[in-house]
């Protein structure tokens, strides 16, 4: 039997786990935040108490303003895919990040510049 774990003990680069709980999302919103053109970013720093605090947590969300439900899935998919290539390079463990999408930008904003203004919130959240 194989594992995916590098022999280090330590979790590969990409490795983050998703937000599923209302209450993650929650203390997110009441965090930091950082607009930019295509989505708003929401960082926070988890308790000393909370679980995981070596894990990198990412969220999504879109409200019905960004669309129908194929327009919101497509946006939280570039979302998805945008996190998966950024957080864990510029992303610090013990936080929780939640992207949320914007009516019209985040579907048809260049994908490369998508995951530019990542690594620019990114960086602004943890000043």
């Amino acid at each position: 039997m194989t594992t995916d774990a590098p022999p280090s003990g330590k979790t590969p680069s990409g490795a983050f786990s998703v937000l599923s709980q209302r209450a993650d999302f929650l203390r997110a919103a009441r965090a930091r935040r950082v607009p930019m053109p295509a989505f708003l970013l929401q960082a926070r720093k988890r308790a000393v108490d909370e679980p995981a605090q070596t894990a990198i947590r990412v969220g999504y969300t879109c409200s019905k303003k960004v669309g129908n439900a194929v327009a919101r899935n497509r946006a939280k998919r570039r979302l998805r895919e945008i996190a998966r290539a950024v957080v864990p390079l510029e992303g610090q463990p013990g936080w929780d990040y939640v992207l949320i999408g914007r009516a019209g930008e985040t579907a048809t904003r260049d994908f490369a510049a998508l995951k530019d203004d990542l690594a620019r919130a990114l960086r602004k959240a943890h000043r």
